[in-house]
């Protein structure tokens, strides 16, 4: 998301020996001209789809890998891409069946097969990583294939199953290349998407050229894309300041963004209101300091979210007060209406009530970046000037800090989520749905089957009521506490084209929209 552009070619005869990652770089004169510049501070959890749910991991899928179905930009009914067609069988929402494209091969020359695709979805729900995204997928009972076609049978009926299949999660892999019981290692993919990996230094970059076998949804691919990897957000706006970068996207400094001059003719900004929320997530098993609801409930009248964003994210963010953003069927108010205004007095209260002794003491870890530490800190000063809470501030590496929210490790963290596909089911299954993806021993019986009741409806409009009192029941329980929603912003070099569609607040990332001018 930056500008000032010095055309540093970084895709010139370069060769890096595979002590540093296996980062080879030889590309033709053309290409090194060719080549678009992208700068992200998302990280690539895995390259193997079955390991990985968030942001960076997924948007290298939605390059790299081809589902059965995908999105148009800002579409929300998804198209076929690896199929010909799909669609439910009967009335029932509980069979749902696909027909495989003939023409598809992986980049490497093998023919794609409607066995590829169940024995994608079954690793994927097989391997079942702390991590893995198989929580979208807990209406699925079983996939059969015969020769082209593959039928998805349901345990439940389930309308919104057609985008999550179109999502990173529904990604095809080369069954003789991924084993069925583990995750590939290594820096290599083999998939059929509109790009080929073709150089791979984790956590630094990856080279991607267009891949001439893709066939599906799109009718052109773009040309070659180098993806530079920031540690964080400040690092990310130096390399856009010495002009490093031609286009970024995700995560700059809030104060640069808040800052940004639109008269600046070197650069172009895209903004998009979109469904990105952030939340504030408690640990709930026994033992916990946060496994009472008291303590939760308390937590919910502290906070103070008009203050973390005019002071941390210098008003590029904007308060959220609900398990559902704006703007997405269903969305109502319930924690301003339980907690309408931060109260001291109201949370001691509770906790007296419920005869906790204060302060509580517990930590709340995030990742390691300048934004997420100056929110921590934030929290903190409101929670302990109440001299109720006692707070303990860790920062974690991504790939740790995933691994310890994954495993139960934290009282409380901060994460955010960017919606997998545009319908309310994909803030309540994965996020407090059993055995949801921010893995806070969250459980409610009566949540799951208002989950189960909005997945009913083809006609999404009729699941509304069952959409507000999920959210009723989560401001009541507070699993977690839902903090900010924001809009997503790109940047790019004034002589590059297409910045606009690279994402629409989903997990796709449409390398193939950029081009130069």
């Amino acid at each position: 998301m930056q500008s000032i552009r010095l055309r540093i070619l970084v895709t010139c005869a370069v060769v890096l020996a595979a002590a540093v990652g296996g980062w080879q770089l030889l590309p033709s004169e053309e290409e090194s001209r060719a080549t678009i510049t992208v700068g992200t501070t998302d990280v690539v959890t895995s390259l193997d789809p079955a390991g990985a749910y968030d942001a960076g991991s997924w948007a290298m899928y939605s390059n790299v890998y081809q589902s059965l179905l995908t999105f148009k930009p800002g579409g929300v009914t998804p198209v076929p891409d690896a199929a010909r067609d799909c669609d439910f069988v009967g009335v029932t929402l509980k069979t749902f069946q696909c027909e495989l494209r003939d023409d598809l091969t992986f980049a490497n020359g093998r023919k794609i097969t409607g066995e590829d695709v169940k024995y994608s979805f079954e690793r994927m729900l097989r391997i079942k990583t702390d991590v893995g995204p198989q929580p979208l997928f807990s209406t699925l009972k079983n996939v059969t294939a015969r020769g082209q076609t593959v039928t998805f049978n349901l345990r439940t009926r389930d309308a919104t199953f057609p985008q999550k299949v179109a999502t990173g999660a529904g990604s095809i892999v080369d069954r003789s290349q991924y084993p069925d019981q583990s995750l590939r290692e290594g820096e290599s993919v083999d998939g059929s998407g509109p790009y080929v990996l073709k150089a791979y230094e984790p956590g630094v970059r990856a080279r991607l050229v267009p891949n001439p076998k893709y066939k599906g949804a799109l009718t052109k691919t773009g040309g070659p894309v180098l993806i530079r990897y920031f540690e964080g957000s400040d690092q990310l706006a130096e390399a856009w300041k010495a002009g490093q970068l031609d286009v970024t996207h995700r995560q700059l400094p809030a104060k640069l963004i808040a800052g940004l001059d639109p008269g600046d003719s070197g650069m172009r900004v895209s903004v998009a209101d979109t469904a990105e929320i952030r939340n504030l997530v408690f640990n709930v098993r026994p033992g916990s300091p946060m496994a009472k609801k008291a303590v939760r409930q308390a937590v919910a009248w502290v906070i103070d979210r008009p203050k973390v964003v005019t002071s941390v994210y210098h008003a590029t963010v904007q308060p959220l007060y609900s398990l559902i953003p704006q703007g997405t069927l269903g969305h109502t108010n319930p924690f301003f209406d339980a907690y309408p205004k931060p109260s001291a007095k109201e949370a001691r209260e509770l906790l007296d009530d419920a005869g906790i002794q204060t302060p509580v003491s517990f930590t709340l870890v995030h990742r390691a970046d300048s934004g997420p530490a100056q929110e921590a800190a934030e929290l903190r000063r409101q929670l302990e000037a109440t001299k109720l809470f006692k707070v303990k501030v860790v920062a974690e590496d991504w790939k740790v800090f995933q691994k310890g929210y994954g495993a139960g490790k934290y009282d409380a963290y901060t994460i955010g989520w960017i919606p997998d596909f545009p319908d309310p089911d994909n803030f309540t299954q994965p996020l407090v749905g059993k055995d949801s993806t921010l893995r806070s021993g969250y459980e409610s019986r009566t949540v799951d089957q208002l989950i189960a009741s909005t997945q009913q409806y083809g006609e999404r409009p009729r699941a509304t009521e069952d959409f507000k009192s999920i959210q009723r029941e989560i401001a009541n329980d507070v699993p977690l506490v839902p903090l900010w929603q924001k809009k997503d912003y790109v940047l790019s070099s004034g002589d590059i084209s297409g910045a606009q569609y690279l994402s629409d607040g989903t997990g796709v990332w449409r390398l193939w929209e950029l081009g130069w001018i």
